[in-house]
């Protein structure tokens, strides 16, 4: 038996409430989920707030908490990650942001301009993830190919696998969706 056959089977055993085989899909998954998130932190500054073991751990727990896997193949495993990578992401920019901002403590508004010109580092994902559910609206697979691409930093090639299109097509919708993303997002 291969082995995507054998994730594949397990995938499919994790779906039936077999929690053991749910630990052993992270665990043959593991060093490839690590990759995609070291791939993607390290690729810009959100490596700053979140590490890969810790996004690795976040989107393990996240996938427990559903319950049982309703994911076919390795291919679906893969996009749904990316998927929950993305949540992750953005959940802690949310979380940080509004840290930032006090939680719960009471506001007092600051008449200076420095206070407008501080950086945020989050702003950039947190507009990404809000023109990213707009598009999905309008082209499901093109927020598909963007959510793999940019927040669990697969390749054109992985990308084309997993969705079972190829590369020059991943190639095209990846242009097509920057483009539209960068309008909306102005």
């Amino acid at each position: 038996m291969s082995e995507a056959t054998s994730l594949t089977d397990l995938i499919r055993r994790a779906g039936h409430g077999d929690n053991v085989a749910f630990k052993q899909v992270f665990d043959a998954t593991y060093d490839e989920l690590r990759r995609l998130a070291h791939s993607r932190l390290t690729s810009s500054s959100r490596g700053a707030f979140l590490n890969t073991t810790a996004l690795v751990h976040e989107s393990y727990l996240r996938f427990a908490s559903v319950g049982r896997l309703q994911i076919n193949d390795r291919q679906h495993f893969l996009r749904y990650a990316s998927n929950v990578m993305r949540s992750v992401i953005v959940d802690l920019v949310r979380e940080g942001g509004a840290q930032r901002r006090g939680g719960d403590v009471q506001h007092v508004t600051l008449d200076t301009e420095m206070g407008g010109s501080l950086p945020d580092d989050g702003a950039e994902i947190l507009r990404i993830h809000e023109a990213l559910e707009e598009l999905a609206q309008r082209d499901e697979r093109m927020a598909t190919i963007v959510e793999m691409r940019y927040f669990a930093g697969m390749s054109e090639a992985e990308i084309a696998e997993i969705l079972d299109i190829s590369v020059r097509t991943v190639r095209r919708s990846w242009e097509k969706a920057r483009l539209w993303l960068a309008a909306a997002m102005q």
